[in-house]
């Protein structure tokens, strides 16, 4: 089981570490991509928890009794971990990375609850705390060794507060990258790709694949989504 769970944290951080190669070029680790745009992992933590907290109903103006969008957090949580791998990357191989990342998983005190009740909506400040904690640690400047692990412990009480297993954040984690390297091969970037595919937005697209086959590998994902493109 651990060495299944070792492998998978290494292929996580090295299909990682090849889409940042290839989407921002050889020297993303020293702050910049290949067009010289500045990168900033910790800024990208940040905005993407943001979107996370948004899937609550904290606005006490608006939708109150609305509750929380659990599947769109999981989601979120797997667009954060992009980011939370390639900070680490920065620093260490991605086999480093691996090992550093299971040895910082941590359980949350704080658990959301998969069916909203009127009750819930008074525990809201607590039910954030997980998420605001995360993105108040990436917004300190600072990089250090213990830095980068108190980061790690972080990020992993917040999976386990979402209700996401290891095996669930890896299986999202690879339809992701899938998506993403697929959006690059096909002109994100040019602004040329068409994330709507006969009336569905593409990660619809993924999470059905992905629900057809769980098992499911990298590149066979890679030529679902091919076919389905080309058949949009």
């Amino acid at each position: 089981m651990r060495n299944d769970r070792l492998d998978k944290m290494v292929e996580m951080f090295r299909l990682q570490n090849r889409l940042n190669d290839d989407t921002n070029g050889p020297a993303w680790r020293e702050g910049a991509t290949k067009q010289g745009k500045v990168i900033n992992w910790k800024r990208c933590i940040v905005m993407e928890t943001a979107e996370l907290i948004d899937s609550f109903s904290w606005k006490h103006w608006k939708n109150i009794e609305g509750g929380i969008d659990l599947e769109n957090i999981q989601i979120e949580m797997v667009d954060i971990w992009h980011f939370v791998m390639s900070y680490m990357l920065r620093f260490h191989t991605p086999e480093e990375a691996a090992k550093i990342a299971l040895a910082m998983m941590r359980q949350s005190r704080i658990k959301l609850p998969r069916s909203w009740s009127v009750q819930d909506n008074a525990r809201i400040e607590e039910l954030l705390e997980p998420f605001e904690d995360l993105m108040a640690l990436a917004l300190v400047k600072t990089d250090d060794e213990a830095y980068r692990e108190e980061l790690l412990e972080r990020f992993w009480e917040c999976v386990d507060a979402v209700d996401m297993s290891f095996d669930a954040l890896y299986r999202l984690y690879i339809g992701k990258n899938a998506l993403n390297q697929f959006r690059q091969l096909h002109g994100y970037k040019e602004g040329t790709y068409r994330k709507i595919w006969n009336g569905r937005e593409d990660n619809v697209v993924l999470q059905e694949l992905l629900a057809q086959d769980p098992d499911v590998t990298y590149d066979g994902l890679i030529e679902r989504l091919e076919s389905a493109y080309e058949g949009a």
